[in-house]
């Protein structure tokens, strides 16, 4: 996870509190990308991810700086 942290893939991530979930937000072109992604990861192996649901999300306000 902290190597797709510093890939851009996932931009922001951490616990929900009072669950046992973690909400993570990325920077991907679809849906499909990012189950492609996470299918190779090895926490998706292990068991450790196990994704619930994808939403696409258009930031408005507060957008991260992408760098150049």
């Amino acid at each position: 996870m902290n190597g797709l942290a510093k890939e851009g893939f996932v931009v922001i991530g951490g616990p929900l509190e009072g669950t046992p979930e973690v909400l993570l937000i990325m920077r991907a072109g679809s849906a499909d990308a990012i189950r492609q992604q996470l299918e190779a990861d090895p926490w998706t192996h292990s068991e450790m991810l196990r994704i619930l649901s994808i939403t696409p999300w258009t930031v408005r306000l507060g957008a991260p700086r992408v760098a150049a």
